[in-house]
């Protein structure tokens, strides 16, 4: 019976944001022409300050606007940036050669001088600095060298400075805009910066001085789409040439329909739900536990995603460097839900919320966990709020639960592993759930420290047990990416991280 009123909250939930999807206009403009590419996400931009935020929508942006000293390609190979060469002095030192003659968008010529501007603003940002803490000093040996040194060892150096956190600014665009730099961006990109209609959309230029091969497309216009089937309807109409993040429900008839095509990968990502471990009833295992054990993964995945996604056994999916499956696996199992609750005195549930941004799939698996909670007496009420509210509420620990996503974009478990769980992390920099544990502490610390890849394997195995031994949130799945395309878009090229090069896109 419970199953079938489950299937029933699903058929109703999908329904009534079918109904909404449809009465809603996705018109908002012409059918653009070949010299601009209309792309469309879910959510707009927090900011286009690289270091004001850790965003999947801002990064996406900010990935056309920055250049970093090194680039990954779509393959995960690290290649030339901003720097030209690079080598390691010692186990502490690198060395890296700019490129001469590169401009910024306003004309400055890029120095040393900005690199180490750059980085050190990095190393102080609440957002992002956890990216590079191992770094100790950044200096300029001449404008055309940079030494970094790191506090120890750090194997990931190159890997996260491929980060769109770290895209070189310039020092005198930062200065001069002071806490507006976020709406007045100013890189070495391909694409340059032209303005943006705050709620709507943001407009890019093709960068005509760029240093390496020139955008193929003039202008591109990043649209705030917020409903998925809105995007797809964008597709079909033409107003929208590329939509990202194509829903679960659409990706049949996006296969399907003869102008468009739908491309496909599996992702770094993965998605949970935080429990704030510094609230009560969840600073008690036991109640964590509970939860896990009471929430069907598997018809979530099959009703709401449509397939599209795995379900995870650690806050790290197998294509990242420290995955291992030698975990805990929290099954679905409604009677050992009630029965860890019993031990932790709450056989008559309790009361709590579960936040989430007004994406609707993201409202869509709120609703069906809160249903598999209602089965073993907790009452769970859902509260949706703007994206930007989300993230600086969540980061402030205001939340019991919140719906949760990290994607390891450098494919090294210390992106994920040391900002979600390291106890130094919480709120902001990525530990939403404030969960602390001092052996979990010293695992990360020793493993970011290591160079010996099989060391660093074995330490993120153990830390990886011991966090799903502990499991601070309610784990759900690792999920696939998908982009939505017109049949004559060309280039476009899906990055595993989920930050798309825009550079080599064009209409035919």
């Amino acid at each position: 019976m419970k199953g079938k009123r489950l299937l029933k909250i699903i058929a109703s939930v999908v329904l009534g944001v079918s109904m909404t999807f449809t009465l809603s206009a996705c018109g908002t403009g012409a059918v653009a022409g070949k010299d601009t590419l209309v792309v469309a996400h879910g959510a707009d931009a927090k900011t286009l300050d690289p270091h004001g935020t850790n965003d999947q929508p801002s990064s996406r942006v900010s990935k056309q606007i920055y250049d970093r000293l090194v680039e990954q390609t779509e393959t995960m190979e690290i290649v030339p940036g901003l720097a030209k060469e690079w080598k390691q002095l010692d186990n502490l030192t690198w060395e890296f050669k700019l490129r001469d003659g590169v401009k910024f968008h306003n004309g400055e010529v890029l120095k040393a001088s900005d690199v180490v501007f750059t980085l050190n603003r990095m190393k102080n940002s609440k957002s992002v600095s956890s990216i590079i803490s191992s770094v100790d000093t950044i200096t300029a040996k001449d404008d055309s060298t940079v030494i970094i040194k790191t506090k120890e060892p750090f194997a990931p150096l190159l890997s996260h400075l491929t980060h769109t956190a770290a895209s070189i600014l310039n020092e005198k665009a930062v200065k001069d805009a002071g806490q507006n730099y976020g709406q007045n961006p100013v890189g070495t990109g391909v694409y340059k910066f032209e303005s943006w209609d705050a709620g709507s959309k943001i407009n890019l230029v093709r960068n005509e001085d760029y240093f390496g091969e020139k955008g193929k497309t003039p202008k591109i216009v990043f649209r705030n789409v917020k409903e998925g089937t809105n995007r797809t309807i964008g597709l079909e109409t033409g107003e929208i040439d590329i939509a990202y993040d194509v829903e679960p429900v659409d990706t049949k008839s996006v296969r399907e329909h003869k102008q468009l095509q739908l491309i496909e990968e599996e992702s770094l990502s993965y998605t949970h739900i935080t429990m704030n471990n510094k609230k009560e009833p969840f600073n008690n295992p036991k109640v964590r536990k509970a939860l896990n054990y009471a929430v069907d993964k598997d018809a979530l995945i099959g009703a709401i995603l449509y397939g599209a996604g795995v379900k995870a056994n650690a806050p790290i999916g197998k294509n990242v460097f420290g995955y291992t499956d030698k975990t805990v696996n929290y099954d679905y199992d409604v009677a050992k839900a009630k029965e860890l609750l019993k031990e932790a005195g709450l056989e008559n549930g309790f009361k709590t919320s579960i936040w989430t941004n007004d994406n609707p799939v993201r409202v869509q698996i709120a609703q069906i966990i809160q249903a598999n909670l209602k089965d073993v007496g907790i009452d769970a009420e859902i509260v949706s709020l703007e994206w930007g509210t989300f993230l600086e509420k969540t980061a402030r620990g205001e939340h019991d639960m919140s719906i949760g996503g990290w994607t390891t974009v450098t494919g090294d478990a210390d992106y994920a592993l040391y900002p979600l769980y390291h106890s130094s992390q919480h709120g902001g920099a990525g530990n939403r759930d404030f969960y602390s544990n001092k052996e979990v502490d010293k695992l990360l610390e020793d493993a970011k420290k290591s160079i010996d890849p099989v060391e660093r394997k074995d330490l993120y195995e153990k830390a990886i047990i011991a966090i799903m031994d502990d499991v601070p949130e309610l784990v759900l799945y690792y999920g696939k990416q998908n982009v939505g395309a017109r049949k004559e878009i060309e280039g476009f090229k899906l990055h595993p991280a989920g930050h798309h090069n825009l550079s080599k896109v064009e209409k035919k």
